[in-house]
């Protein structure tokens, strides 16, 4: 099974960025554990802060890998296009957030990336990536 975790902006800054929101640990420790949890599983790891390049990376493992679980930070809230590169690809997306978008600012209620998802994992923190991998590997 492949899964590849994909991270939108300032996604980077996990550890260091409002880590009463976020945490104090970093995105690259987290995935070392992730990948000890789940060693069957072939996980790839990308992140990047332009739209762009997260749209290129959709399209590059769309039609090959088992599930992606994303995180598209902001662009979750104003993409059209990253929900377009989702709603074209034949692998299922699950959409994660380490807050709960819900009870933030009003403008991050709003989804453009969950019609096309199979789901939407938030406010869990770091687990929510966790309980994507599970669900790809019980689906």
């Amino acid at each position: 099974m492949k899964i590849l975790i994909i991270n939108g902006p300032n996604l980077n800054l996990l550890g260091r960025r409002e880590p009463e929101i976020y945490g104090h640990q970093t995105f690259a420790e987290y995935f070392s554990i992730l990948e000890k949890k789940f060693p069957t599983i072939h996980l790839d790891y990308f992140q990047n802060n332009s739209e762009g390049k997260l749209i290129d990376k959709i399209h590059e493992v769309g039609f090959s890998y088992d599930g992606i679980v994303m995180n598209a930070g902001a662009y979750t809230h104003t993409s059209i296009a990253i929900a377009d590169a989702i709603g074209g690809i034949t692998t299922p997306v699950l959409e994660v957030h380490i807050s709960n978008i819900h009870a933030r600012e009003t403008f991050r209620h709003h989804s453009y990336l969950a019609p096309k998802c199979v789901g939407s994992i938030v406010g869990l923190g770091l687990i929510g990536y966790d309980l994507g991998i599970e669900y790809f590997l019980k689906r």
